[in-house]
């Protein structure tokens, strides 16, 4: 019975802890060399397509959930007014790539949403986990650097938090 006992404390303590390794990115950090594929199965080189402007990597922790159609449907809403100024948007979750596709087509996002069920891009930028969903999170990166970041992110007010920063800039 406290063989029991411990497995079941392992499990629920493995199931509900953070990632606690991850360190989060500060500002002036590199963003990470890191690929995954999009809703459309096509491997995406996140270090690559931030080389250059403004960068948007933004978790969430699953689609079609209402939290997370929010923050999407907020950056699709405000996606004019951020390719303006040449912000290039990319959501993350660990959902596979049927149901990222499925996320976009059904909100008509018009950025790239990356299928990371293996965590890699979600362990790679610090962003916690808890039962395998990853925290809502923001990172906008300038020429591949990290320039402004938001750990507590908002769902109905992401772009409009973006929009403000770069009006500082």
């Amino acid at each position: 019975m406290k063989r029991i006992s411990q497995i079941l404390t392992a499990v629920s303590t493995s199931l509900f802890a953070t990632n606690a390794l991850a360190e989060p990115l500060a500002v002036g950090s590199p963003i990470p060399v890191v690929e995954q594929k999009n809703q459309d199965g096509q491997v995406v080189k996140l270090a690559e397509a931030a080389a250059t402007g403004f960068t948007l990597v933004y978790f969430y922790p699953k689609a079609d959930t209402p939290g997370c159609t929010k923050q999407a449907c907020s950056l699709r809403d405000s996606y004019a007014a951020l390719t303006d100024k040449g912000v290039k948007i990319f959501g993350v979750s660990a959902d596979k790539v049927p149901a990222q596709k499925a996320f976009k087509d059904k909100y008509k996002l018009p950025f790239d949403l990356l299928a990371d069920a293996d965590a890699k891009v979600i362990d790679a930028f610090g962003v916690p986990k808890t039962l395998g969903f990853a925290k809502r999170q923001a990172f906008l990166f300038k020429d591949g650097k990290l320039v402004w970041s938001d750990t507590s992110a908002s769902t109905e007010q992401q772009a409009q938090d973006v929009l403000k920063f770069l009006a500082t800039q």
